[in-house]
Parts: C-alpha cells; structure tokens; sequence
C-alpha cells in the first residue's frame, strides 16, 4: 500500500479527536492511488476512509457532499437512515413525514448547497442523540465556492448563512467533543471565508504536488493500464521522473499520452506551461538565458566574485554551505540583470522569473502565492529570478495594505525555509534596495549577499569602450581611447549598450565616425538619481571586498576607512534627499 504523509496526518488528527473539522488544501484536485487505480480525492478518501486496515478508524460512514451532486452516503445508509429516523420521530409511511425524511433531504440537497450544509450538520447532530452505530466523516468539496471568503456584509444572504453554519456547527462543544469529523476541500484555505477558516479549531493539512515516488508509481500504473500506448519503460527511470517534478499527474498524465514525441526539451516545456498556468503568465515566465559571463563586458570583479564566492555555494548539496540567495543592488542600466542572467545561464538551472505575483481579483494574491511555494517545494533546484524586487515585496510597515504584509511575510518565510536551503535560490535585482524590507535584507535571507553593481571604471571602462568602437573594426591607439574616454564620461553599462547600438545601426566604418555617434549622444538627466542609487548600494554592500578600492585611496594622506566611507555616503544621501531624492 502506497502511504500518504498528508493522510497520514489527517488521520492522527481524527483519531486522535485532536480536531474533528480539517480542511485539506492544495493538490487536492489531482488523483491518488487508492491501491487499485488513481482517482479523484473525493474518491480517495471514501475508499481509504473506510478500510480498517488503514489508519482511521474503525467503523466510520463517509458522507460526500460535492457542490455540483446531491448529499451521499457512501456503501449501505441504512444505519444513518434509521438513526435519523429515530432522532426525527419519522414514520416513512407517513405521507407528511416523508417530507422530511433522509431521502428526500438527499434529492433536494442538489438543488440547494445551504440546505446541503445544513442537513449534514443534523446527520452530526443525529449521529449523538440517536446513538449512531459508528463514526460519521463527512467530506465537503469546494468549500471555497460554498463560503467564499469575502466582506461579510457584502456577501448575499445564501453566502452568509452558510457562512453562519459551518461557524456554529464547529464551534459547537458538543461535536468537538464528539467522534464525527468533518474535511474540508479547498485549493487554498484563503479562498474560504475567513469566519470558518481562522478558527483555532479548524486545523489545516497540505496536499503537495505529487514527489517523484508518486510520479513513479503513476507512470507505473499507467504503463500497465495502457498497453499499447507507451513504447517504452524509459518514463519510469529515475532521469524522466526527476524531469517531471512540479506537475500535477493531470498535467503528467497529458505527457504520457503523447509519448512518440517525449523527448528531454518536451518534457521541459510541458513542467514550464503547466507551472505558468497554474501560477498564471502575468505572474511568473520562465527564462533560459543563453548568455554566459563570458559575453558580459567588464565587470571583471564581480564576475570573479560570482565563480569563486557565488557559484559553488549555488551548486552544493550541503544546506550549511548553500546561499539562500543574494541581492543586487545599483543603479538603473548598470547591468544587474544580464550580468546574473548570464551566472544563472552557467549554473545551468531552470529560471523562474517572478514578474507580479499580486493579482486584481480579491483573495487571489494569497492563492498564487500557495500555487507557488507547492510549486517550489515540488521542483527540483531552481533560481528565482526577481526584477525590481522592491516594487514586488517591499512593504510590512503600517501603512501597507494586508495582502502586501502577507506576501512578504510569506515570501521572507520561504527565503529561510530549512525545507528550500539549497534548492532554491533566490536573485533579487533592485536599484532601490533600501525599500526592499528589513527582514528581506537580514541574514540567511539575501541579507547574506548584497552585491553593489556600479558603473565602470578602470580596465571595466576601457573593456566597455573598446567593445563599442571596435565595431568599426578599427583599433583605437592611445589618442583615440583618451579621445573616447572624455565623450563617454558618466556613461553606464546601458549607455555603452546604447551607444554600441548606435555606431552599428550607422554602420561606421572608422573611429572618426563613431565619434561623431558618440558625441550626439546627450546622457539623461537623471544623474542625481543614479547617484543617490549608488550610494545606498554601496551603503547596503555585504563584502568589503566588493566595494571599488579607488574609493579609499587619497592622494596625501593614508586611506579612508570603511567608516570614513560610510559617514561621506551618509552625507552625501542627505543632501540628495533635501534635493528631493528619497
């Protein structure tokens, strides 16, 4: 027999009467293995819930209650019938009790989910005063579209009873002290209002996405089932199970069935739509970048930093060794983002961009966040990738509206999370890092690397220069580096990008033409920005080492220290700010 951890856990909780209304949220609308085929949840649990040899109890009924069926019992209901006969005083012969008998509160449950709800909270109630032979576990599915979350006051009239029910039936001493148990069915418990959902006696157990034993063990079931549509075993070796790890066995299913064309980047594309449409396309994209830092110009110690420091600390199985992530910090066209695309590209992980993870749609921020930290523990190791990470999780101060507090509470969560320590990798790209929350920025976050990227200078300035005039195919001597070096003053990595750009579009053939491009080219007037930018990098920097060591030297005295620095960049900041900068 195929064990479950979250059945498991919902068992102990219903054995051990330490609950008896649970809400099951997740995967929970995939298929499990109930030993003899895989079938819907709803199915799972009648069989699973039902087997003495399994680990709930003995005796137990199940009573389904799906939103689109009537109520039902599930194998013989003649116990439960004569049990609420008796509670009623019911003569089913009687033509006026017929009217409110067991079966004829079944057929009018289809119609009606507020009399459904209240006719399984009177099964409970019959089940302790007709002393029923047995245990009642009652399974509600969609839960979230039978009390959806919301304003109560704004909610109809249907909504709010049904809202009221269930928050009196598990508030009611005598069924917590009882032996019937409700399970609730839910993609997220944020999706169910919040009247039934926050009450300390309802407890919660995660569904994940199938592990790789699961995926196995479906491939498995599937190869034998269907004979004549797999060609080969190769789908239950370990490199195509591992492969497939985030997809539901829906999604995984849809892959086996199309097997002639399974190929490893077949594989690969369907983990990324399958991942993109559960996350949604506006929220996440993964991206394959197929520069190296070979192919990023200057910024010669950070790429050095980034091999030596960053890479291996990327790559090991060692949780105590792993970084958690880092974040980079500078100012706007300083090459942030190509420059840890190309490391992502080189550690050759799968990138998963975070683009807006906050929706329009009430309540649907905190299930895209869900969808994505059961994606995360599901995947095998991964980069997340976040650009302009300020503006996507800074905020947990007053003043911050209660789903962005969430979101970066639960985001600053995952950052630590032992269970995610060298599987997933954090980048934080921000030219605002002092926005970026305080928790974020602590250790064992990304506060264990703050990488300051700046503009270029020195030998990462002539590299830069050399790569836009040297499209004229000409080298520059001494006179014209120099020539070059005082028309490109101030320039950053996206100036030099631009002015590259240019040279080519005009299709210069000599230096002298290119001078000509480079010396129409007015720099924005954002200088002051970019400056203030810098400097709350360089404030923010995690290694001493990555500072630019030209800013210690003096020419008369001995250098400046890092204290020094700080009390300057402080300074300076200030009088940014009185300009208008913060």
């Amino acid at each position: 027999m195929y064990k479950y951890e979250f059945f498991g856990k919902l068992s102990r909780i219903i054995n051990t009467g330490k609950s008896r209304s649970v809400i099951l949220s997740g995967n929970v609308h995939d298929l499990f293995y109930d030993d003899e085929k895989f079938v819907p949840l709803t199915d799972f649990l009648s069989k699973k819930g039902t087997i003495p040899e399994t680990t709930i109890s003995r005796g137990v009924t199940v009573v389904l209650y799906e939103i689109n069926r009537a109520v039902r019992v599930v194998g013989d209901d003649k116990d439960i019938v004569q049990a609420w006969n008796s509670y009623k005083g019911i003569n089913p012969l009687v033509k006026d009790d017929e009217q409110k008998s067991f079966q004829r509160l079944i057929r009018d449950s289809r119609e009606s989910p507020t009399l459904a709800i209240e006719f399984l909270r009177q099964m409970t109630i019959c089940s302790r005063k007709a002393n029923f032979k047995g245990q009642l576990l009652i399974v509600i599915e969609g839960t979230e579209m039978i009390v959806p979350m919301g304003t109560f006051s704004q909610m109809n009239l249907a909504d709010r009873k049904r809202v009221a029910i269930l928050h009196d039936w598990f508030s009611d001493p005598e069924f917590m002290e009882g032996s019937d148990s409700v399970v609730l069915l839910a993609e997220s418990r944020s999706q169910i209002h919040s009247m039934v959902s926050t009450l300390p006696q309802v407890l919660t157990v995660d569904v994940p996405i199938p592990n790789a034993a699961e995926r196995r063990l479906f491939a498995e079931w599937f190869l034998k089932k269907n004979t004549n549509a797999l060609a080969s075993a190769e789908v239950i070796e370990p490199p195509f199970v591992e492969m497939t790890a985030g997809l539901s066995l829906h999604a995984y299913r849809q892959l086996l069935c199309d097997y002639k064309n399974i190929t490893i980047q077949t594989v690969i594309e369907k983990v990324e739509e399958f991942i993109c449409s559960q996350l949604g396309d506006e929220a996440v994209e993964f991206k394959r970048p197929s520069h190296t830092l070979k192919d990023a110009v200057g910024f010669s110690r950070i790429k050095e930093f980034i091999r030596v420091e960053m890479m291996p600390r990327f790559k090991t199985s060692d949780p105590e060794e792993a970084l958690p992530g880092a974040a980079v910090a500078g100012p706007i066209g300083g090459g942030k983002t190509f420059l840890f695309e190309a490391m992502a590209s080189e550690l050759e992980m799968p990138v998963l961009v975070l683009k807006n993870i906050r929706s329009q749609w009430f309540g649907q921020t905190d299930v895209i966040f869900e969808r994505l930290k059961r994606t995360l523990e599901a995947l095998g190791r991964v980069v997340i990738f976040v650009d302009e990470a300020d503006t996507q999780f800074g905020g947990v101060g007053e003043g911050t509206h209660e789903t962005e507090r969430r979101l970066t509470a639960g985001i600053q969560k995952m950052m630590s999370d032992p269970k995610l320590l060298g599987k997933v990798y954090w980048l934080l790209m921000t030219a605002r890092i002092e926005a970026l929350s305080s928790d974020i920025r602590r250790p064992r976050r990304v506060g264990d690397l703050i990488i300051p990227v700046l503009d270029p200078e020195g030998q990462d300035r002539i590299d830069f220069i050399q790569w836009c005039f040297n499209v004229t195919g000409q080298s520059l001597d001494t006179q014209m580096m120099e020539q070059a070096e005082n028309t490109t003053i101030g320039y950053s990595a996206a100036a030099f990008t631009a002015l590259r750009s240019q040279i080519k579009s005009r299709k210069c053939q000599s230096f002298e033409e290119a001078m000509e491009v480079a010396s129409d080219m007015i720099p924005s007037d954002i200088g002051d920005a970019r400056r203030y930018q810098i400097l709350q990098a360089l404030l923010n920097c995690t290694r001493l080492s990555l500072i630019p060591k030209s800013l210690f030297s003096r020419n008369t005295m001995p250098d400046k220290t890092h204290e020094e620095l700080k009390k300057e960049w402080r300074e300076e900041l200030a009088l940014l700010e009185m300009k208008g900068h913060k």
